[in-house]
């Protein structure tokens, strides 16, 4: 059983010590937060005691583990000093802003020999991995081009003086708090991202809320795919990508619907059981952790998708392609 500590004890925070309740595999059994007296409720009900200081839970035998739901700038931080302090850390997406300090946070796992699990939850839902499956066994043949859209009303919930609200901590409009999922898929899907063509606007956000709201991209992947990607923060919910192959395509819709067309006949439509990805995820880096595997989630990989952001801010801003290394 590994014991876990969670930094952040927002709706997200709460959700994810909700989800591993009765776990085999992962206990939060402590919570840390600027103000521990807003959360005395939450702790009547859990039996988790909120403390305020991440340094002494640090310090804590107990303690095999943090779950960060922090502001993502304080992402790198916070990892560097769990890893120092020999801590498994659970990071919420996106694992930083900058690929500089994506960079510095994998080296810190590295060098710790610690393990790093980040929190891309759409990787344990069901309509995804049997994509995936479908995918790796050829039956859509060779990937060529996938286009994905995650997006929804967040951005009308934004105040000014969230942390979510500023271009900060959210660059490239939703791409932090949606898109980054679909972009993931993408390239677990088609390879590493190369090359980015990006537009990001604010159409409809008010403007004491920084963010864009409408975001979209062409991307180019190192398998020689091409990708379009968009998330709009202002209207409906939608989660949703397509893989086009030289055999046919599948399209994933939300979590448990599934799609697949050969080049004749009828698509086959799939309905499978929902999970709980927030568990899922979670038992899958206490596993890791018993494992003693370093990461979770491939590094190349996570370090891509967090270029692939500061590669959106850039080519929306110069107007042009932009090359990723």
């Amino acid at each position: 059983m590994l014991k876990a500590a969670i930094y952040g004890m927002g709706r997200w925070g709460s959700r994810l010590v909700e989800s591993v309740q009765g776990s085999s595999k992962i206990q939060v059994v402590k919570g840390i937060s600027r103000d521990p007296e807003k959360h005395k409720e939450f702790s009547q009900k859990t039996g988790i005691k909120v403390v305020s200081s991440y340094g002494r839970v640090l310090k804590d035998p107990e303690i095999g583990a943090v779950i960060l739901a922090t502001p993502h700038s304080l992402h790198v931080k916070q990892i560097q000093q769990a890893a120092k302090a020999g801590k498994h850390v659970f990071v919420e997406k996106p694992l930083t802003v900058t690929r500089k300090t994506a960079e510095k946070a994998i080296e810190a796992v590295r060098a710790a020999g610690t393990t790093l699990g980040i929190g891309l939850n759409r990787r344990y839902a069901p309509a995804f991995l049997e994509a995936m499956s479908r995918i790796r066994s050829g039956a859509i043949g060779d990937v060529l081009h996938v286009e994905a859209t995650h997006s929804g009303p967040s951005g009308y919930q934004l105040k000014a003086g969230n942390w979510r609200a500023t271009r900060a901590e959210a660059p490239a409009g939703g791409m932090t708090a949606r898109g980054i999922h679909t972009l993931d898929g993408m390239i677990q899907i088609a390879g590493r991202v190369t090359s980015v063509y990006a537009f990001s606007e604010k159409r409809k956000l008010p403007p004491e809320v920084e963010i864009d709201d409408t975001t979209a991209m062409l991307l180019r992947f190192s398998s020689g795919a091409t990708g379009s990607q968009s998330t709009v923060f202002v209207t409906g919910d939608i989660y949703c990508t397509r893989i086009f192959g030289s055999k046919g395509w599948i399209e994933v819709r939300g979590d448990t619907e599934l799609t697949q067309r050969g080049l004749e006949g009828a698509p086959e439509k799939i309905s499978l059981p929902a999970v709980d990805k927030e568990r899922a995820e979670l038992e899958a880096f206490a596993d890791a952790v018993a494992d003693k595997k370093n990461f979770v989630v491939p590094p190349e990989e996570a370090i891509n998708g967090i270029a692939v952001l500061e590669a959106i801010v850039a080519s929306a801003t110069r107007g042009k392609p932009i090359q990723i290394k």
